[in-house]
């Protein structure tokens, strides 16, 4: 039996073959083949591996895009590049990040809904993806809009429909989303409450201070450019009450509604020397026009006045707040101070109602008890205790003597003032009364509320779902980095609020869906890149197959995988 020589495998390819048939007519058939060299007859040969069928099946089309789509999981395009002297590796852009905020952009209905509200206005540029850009900039890489424009857009990213856009089109753009914004929001108010089945039966509200790096502060009233609606604002950025600690610049105060589930549903821009509880009838009036069927405001203490009070329960309001526990007051005197057993309703929270009062003047309380919180505030209390004990171990005092600088810093303190007296003799001292005072504070806060309906559980979860609030200022001055702020104008410092607002939005769906931060989720999705290759017959655009975290992710946000090829030119 004649036994065949090996042969040497040197090259595998697509090829087609091409037959003419009797009428005249062309037929191309697609082959997968090798080209291997015989050494026996000392020359190279062409061997079909597979023969695929008519080229213009679309079942052999398929298969062909199935097959490529395996190759590309072992090897990428820029190691083809590489090792194809033909192809070339142009560039390369992430392009994970990207291809889901634009999914979840159109799928919300985001992009449909700027186009009807502007669409009545005619622009010789593309409103949408401007808008689009600025936010997908805030949620992958926050930089000014003049970094977004000239470095990120133009070098580090590829976004569909941005090649030419200028400058001053971001800025007009910004513009245009200010003069709509109401109706912008409102819009996909009712879209996402039927697309994502929102819970608006609780909107918890809360507010944060956004401080600007100027010595100087607005004076005059200011009017929009005719992009922005000729709206009237008052000077926005003045000094007030700040909530990090920057009395000494001048901030604006934003107001952010949200959902039981975290998402944004409205956001106001106040002046930075407004006062949180004068925003609750703003919020409230702007709301009720939104036809809730049942909406019930959550707000923590610093909402909590009279006047407030009867401005959320007018009209058949409902609301819980937490009770601000002031020395004398009703909460720490009536409330705190009656007995009654603890009843657990969830992990590491107790519940306690207290009714005081009788007819139109009964009001109800619920004392809410973390024992793990209780257990962490004592541990706390225990060491800056110990500290203080050094500070004042360290300090001279001689009686009749003012008091010595460092001494007046620690009373001043919010950190150990509290726990600081003097003698008779004017020597300072720890108070000890104070001490056990607070540690009955420990793990407890106080809700309040106006709604019969609800049990006390259910009083005390709502409340504690206003962290998903506090999440969200977190998000916008971390993730998002919404400040520095690099505008100066009314219009514009609003219209940088909103397209913070609306990259959270886009974080957060892709939260809920993925169960996990927006910045892991990223980070994963940092794998999938779109690459520029060019060749003998042209440039093709091609995305790289996603890795298995990355598939995971597009799987839980319920997205495609990206095409492999997205031009070729």
């Amino acid at each position: 039996m004649e036994m065949e020589l090996p042969s040497i495998l040197t090259y595998m390819y697509l090829r087609v073959t091409r037959q003419r048939r009797a009428n005249g007519r062309e037929v191309a058939h697609l082959q997968f083949a090798e080209s291997v060299w015989d050494s026996a007859n000392k020359r190279s040969r062409v061997r079909v591996v597979h023969t695929f069928g008519r080229a213009e099946d679309p079942a052999v089309v398929d298969q062909l895009r199935r097959l490529a789509k395996s190759i590309l999981k072992r090897c990428a395009p820029e190691e083809i590049a590489a090792a194809d002297g033909q192809w070339r590796l142009l560039h390369a852009w992430p392009y994970g990040a990207l291809y889901v905020l634009e999914t979840l952009w159109r799928r919300l209905g985001i992009a449909q809904v700027i186009d009807e509200v502007v669409g009545l206005r005619r622009f010789d540029f593309p409103v949408e993806r401007a808008l689009f850009a600025m936010v997908a900039n805030r949620a992958c890489a926050p930089s000014s809009k003049l970094s977004c424009h000239a470095q990120w857009l133009a070098e580090e990213v590829r976004i569909a429909g941005t090649e030419a856009l200028e400058l001053h089109d971001l800025y007009r753009a910004m513009d245009v989303l200010e003069a709509h914004r109401e109706a912008i929001e409102e819009a996909l108010y009712f879209r996402l409450a039927d697309l994502l089945n929102l819970d608006v039966d609780l909107v918890f509200y809360d507010t944060t201070s956004l401080h600007f790096e100027i010595d100087d502060m607005d004076t005059e009233p200011s009017r929009g450019n005719h992009e922005a609606g000729r709206k009237s604002y008052p000077p926005l950025r003045r000094r007030g009450k700040s909530k990090n600690g920057r009395e000494d610049a001048a901030q604006i105060v934003i107001g952010l509604a949200v959902t039981r589930d975290g998402f944004p549903v409205r956001h106001w821009v106040f002046p930075g020397n407004t006062v949180d509880v004068t925003t609750v009838a703003r919020v409230k009036a702007d709301l009720a026009g939104w036809r809730l069927n049942r909406c019930l405001f959550v707000g923590d203490a610093g909402m909590v006045s009279q006047d407030n009070l009867q401005t959320l329960s007018r009209g058949g309001g409902r609301y819980i707040l937490c009770m601000p526990i002031q020395p004398g007051g009703e909460v720490a005197e009536a409330v705190l101070k009656r007995g009654g057993r603890y009843r657990e309703v969830a992990q590491n929270l107790r519940v306690n109602e207290v009714v005081v009062g009788d007819g139109e003047r009964r009001r109800r309380y619920v004392v809410c008890f973390n024992p793990q919180e209780a257990a962490r505030q004592g541990r706390h209390r225990a060491e800056l205790l110990k500290e203080l004990e050094a500070e004042l171990a360290s300090l001279r005092h001689t009686p009749g003597e003012q008091q010595t600088k460092r001494l007046c810093q620690l009373r001043s303190s919010r950190r150990y003032g509290p726990y600081i007296r003097l003698t008779k003799t004017g020597k300072p001292a720890i108070d000890r009364t104070a001490i056990k005072t607070r540690a009955k504070l420990d793990g407890k806060f106080v809700v309040h509320g106006n709604d019969d309906t609800l049990s006390s559980e259910d009083m005390a979860l709502g409340y504690k779902q206003l962290l998903r609030a506090e999440q969200a200022w977190r998000s916008l001055k971390s993730t998002l980095r919404m400040r520095p702020v690099y505008h100066w104008t009314a219009h514009r410092i609003c219209a940088h609020v909103s397209i913070s607002v609306l990259a959270l939005l886009l974080e957060r769906v892709a939260e809920h869906h993925c169960e996990d931060t927006w910045r892991t989720i990223r980070d994963d999705l940092g794998s999938i890149q779109l690459a520029q290759l060019s060749g003998p017959d042209g440039t093709v655009w091609q995305v790289t197959e996603p890795t298995e975290d990355a598939a995971k992710r597009l799987k839980s946000l319920s997205i495609e995988n990206p095409p492999p090829i997205l031009r070729f030119d």
